[in-house]
């Protein structure tokens, strides 16, 4: 008998059991989240992410890109607006444009 196949989201859940403090694994959980709509959770890792390593510059860009997906413009402003100043901080300046032109195609609010 073989067992299943296991999802991506459940691989990266399993690795991250195992390795907690692993970003790019963080990462990946979320977008994966984000992939499946759910919002609480994909929000919730995030945060997780950001609040362990906060120079995880790419963090912001898609965390920001998925508020503004959900509808959620102050709170994609506010993350895109710390991305910028992480990304200015650690010498980033292609992520800071990239994260400074996804700030301003956020609608007026």
């Amino acid at each position: 008998m073989t067992q299943p196949t296991k999802s991506r989201r459940q691989k990266l859940e399993e690795f991250l059991a195992a390795h907690p403090n692993d970003a790019f694994a963080q990462y990946g959980l979320a977008i994966e989240l984000a992939k499946e709509d759910n919002h609480a959770a994909t929000i919730g890792q995030f945060r997780a992410l950001l609040g362990t390593h906060p120079d995880y510059v790419t963090g912001y860009f898609q965390f920001g890109q998925f508020l503004a997906r959900i509808g959620s413009t102050a709170a994609a402003r506010k993350v895109l607006t710390d991305g910028i100043a992480v990304a200015s901080r650690t010498g980033d300046a292609h992520a800071r444009d990239e994260i400074s032109a996804a700030l301003a195609a956020l609608p007026a609010s």
